[in-house]
C-alpha cells in the first residue's frame, strides 16, 4: 500500500514538474549579423591569365 501511495506521490510531482509556466517568456534573441570581409584583389591579376594564353598560342603559331 505504501508503494502504491509513494509511487502517485511521485507520478503527481512529475507531471507538475513538466507542466510549464503561464509566466511570458522574455528571452529573446537578437539577430548575429555576419559580416565577411572579401579579399581586394588588383586587376593586374584578371588579365595575367589572358595575356599568358595569347603568348603561348602565337609562340604555337610561329612553329
Amino acid at each position: 500500500m505504501k508503494k502504491i501511495v509513494l509511487a502517485a506521490a511521485f507520478a503527481g510531482a512529475a507531471s507538475t514538474a513538466m507542466a510549464g509556466s503561464y509566466a511570458k517568456d522574455d528571452v529573446v534573441m537578437e539577430p548575429v549579423v555576419v559580416v565577411e570581409e572579401t579579399a581586394q584583389s588588383s586587376s593586374a591579376a584578371g588579365i595575367l591569365i589572358p595575356l599568358l594564353l595569347i603568348a603561348i598560342v602565337a609562340a604555337a603559331a610561329n612553329n
